[in-house]
């Protein structure tokens, strides 16, 4: 009898202040806590098969180190890097060495924010990017990371 491969999660990592989500300018960023999020998850990853490794820090090298660990640890991952996306050459260079797919996701829409916003140094090595659609941005993301899997395995 063949052996059933187990089927890696998906890493999903949030980055500085979404913590505060459903309490930090909700006009913008909504209502839905990010634990809220993280159950919304899950339960759509599970729909796929998939289960989900959810994670958030304030710490731009606590990111790195699971950025890292999910090369060998994942199936793909998800990321809203927060203020990093738009400053940090080092969650880019350790996101082009994930060798896994890689979506991008935002609660807002940063093109429709401050022109600081507007560039993404996650965009670069991201499969796809899921921006302005408030918490079911990062849903939408479990959705589209699925069939990327899907794709890449047959």
């Amino acid at each position: 009898m063949a052996k059933k491969s187990k089927v890696l999660p998906i890493y999903v990592l949030s980055g500085p202040n979404l913590n505060l989500l459903g309490l930090r300018e909700p006009d913008i960023y909504g209502r839905t806590t990010l634990a809220e999020i993280g159950q919304m998850m899950a339960r759509r990853a599970k729909n796929h098969g998939l289960s989900v490794v959810f994670r958030q820090s304030n710490h731009e090298g606590e990111l790195i180190d699971w950025i890292q660990e999910a090369r060998t640890k994942s199936a793909g991952m998800i990321i809203n890097g927060g203020a990093y996306s738009h400053t940090s050459l080092a969650l880019h260079d350790a996101l082009r060495a994930l060798d896994r797919p890689l979506v991008e996701v935002h609660l807002s829409n940063p093109f429709a924010r401050e022109e600081f916003r507007h560039h993404s140094r996650i965009s670069p090595v991201a499969k796809g990017v899921i921006v302005g659609f408030g918490a079911q941005s990062y849903v939408l993301a479990v959705d589209a990371l699925a069939s990327l899997i899907k794709g890449s395995t047959g």
